[in-house]
């Protein structure tokens, strides 16, 4: 393999690592509690990749095992969607605006 084929092999790859994770900018409107971990209310960064979704504030970082599935229509704005656990508002899924894509929490 000579010096470019493994430049180019090098750079696909890298590619192809940061084209499967996703960021998005996520506002959570009230205390919300995701894998355990209670959030309070504020603008937080959605990460995804593969089954895996991280959504931090500073140094603030919970992770959380996805699935992402594709809607019928594209969703005009972010929301979150909520089930009640014990009292606590658990984040079930986000659907993404501006795209057809939902988060969907397991």
């Amino acid at each position: 393999m000579t010096k470019s084929m493994k430049f180019f092999a090098l750079f696909l790859t890298i590619a192809m690592v940061c084209a499967s994770a996703a960021t998005y900018n996520v506002t959570l409107f009230q205390p919300s509690h995701i894998n355990g971990k209670d959030l309070k209310p504020g603008d937080y960064k959605l990460t995804v990749e593969n089954d895996k979704a991280t959504i931090a504030r500073g140094k603030e970082k919970v992770e959380a095992s996805v699935k992402v599935e594709t809607g019928d229509s594209k969703y005009s704005a972010t929301s979150v969607r909520y089930m009640d656990e014990n009292g606590k508002a658990k984040v079930q899924e986000i659907r993404l605006g501006g795209t057809n894509t939902k988060v969907v929490f397991n």
